[in-house]
């Protein structure tokens, strides 16, 4: 599905990232892990062409997307950022956006049905004549993930979807997100910050540090060592009902650099 090779990328001649090499395949969620500032983010935007790496490339199903037109890679890739703006738009339209990249000459019943039902997914459908402006930062974000899924693309990238989001609608979305992945055989990659939920829902990891991967594979294999070199911070995972739970240790208040 997705091919990253030796990928870099610099901010004002500073390296964001650098060297960054990794595979995504059909059927799977990969989770992006990493402290502030590591490039998470950037990665993300590399990944659809928002940003131009300075070095390397980025294929989709073989293609370099350097070489794909805008609505090419809309056809194939769906991004959620992690700020979604305000605007004067329906949440029924603004999700039917998401069906652009397929409307040829009209707007079709297919688009509006297929609208439709991801809305109810969300429970979005009472909100449907909201403006997006009189929307909380959690119900935009549901906007925002809903138009992803109603663009029906071979490949999700999402920049911490869950992060507005009360715990109820944290677990439906991240449910939701792994049910499709799983039953249309598409590929999901998301950054996050709940290492928790990470290993609930995920497949596959990738951990960042100093601007490159330090570790990458099964998210069963996330061990306290790993977390602990990239973060900075001793930790216990421990077997809960079934799911590993990661619990940081107590350490010496003076020894926490902030």
């Amino acid at each position: 599905m997705l091919n990253v090779t030796d990928l870099t990328f610099q901010y004002n001649g500073v390296d964001t990232l650098k060297n960054i090499n990794f595979s995504i395949q059909n059927g799977s969620v990969t989770v992006i892990l990493g402290p502030n500032g590591v490039g998470k983010t950037t990665l993300l935007k590399c990944l659809n062409g928002i940003l131009s790496p300075q070095k390397g490339r980025v294929c989709i199903k073989d293609t370099p997307i350097q070489t794909m037109s805008v609505k090419q890679i809309a056809q194939q890739v769906s991004y959620v950022a992690q700020k979604n703006d305000a605007a004067r738009v329906t949440v029924f339209d603004a999700v039917l956006l998401g069906r652009l990249p397929h409307i040829r000459y009209r707007t079709r019943a297919a688009d509006l049905q297929k609208t439709d039902a991801v809305m109810r997914q969300l429970n979005l459908t009472h909100m449907s004549l909201k403006y997006l402006d009189q929307l909380s930062g959690g119900e935009l974000q549901k906007v925002a993930i809903a138009r992803a899924l109603v663009q029906e693309t071979d490949l999700l990238l999402l920049d911490e979807p869950t992060s507005s989001l009360d715990l109820k609608n944290q677990t439906r979305i991240l449910e939701l997100i792994k049910k499709i992945v799983k039953t249309h055989q598409i590929a999901a990659v998301m950054t996050m910050h709940d290492l928790n939920a990470a290993l609930r829902y995920a497949d596959y990891y990738i951990c960042l540090k100093d601007h490159t991967v330090f570790s990458a594979g099964k998210i069963t294999d996330i061990c306290p060592d790993i977390i602990a070199q990239v973060y900075g911070l001793p930790v216990e995972i421990i077997n809960h009902n079934g799911c590993p739970v990661i619990i940081p240790v107590m350490v010496n208040e003076q020894s926490v650099n902030v």
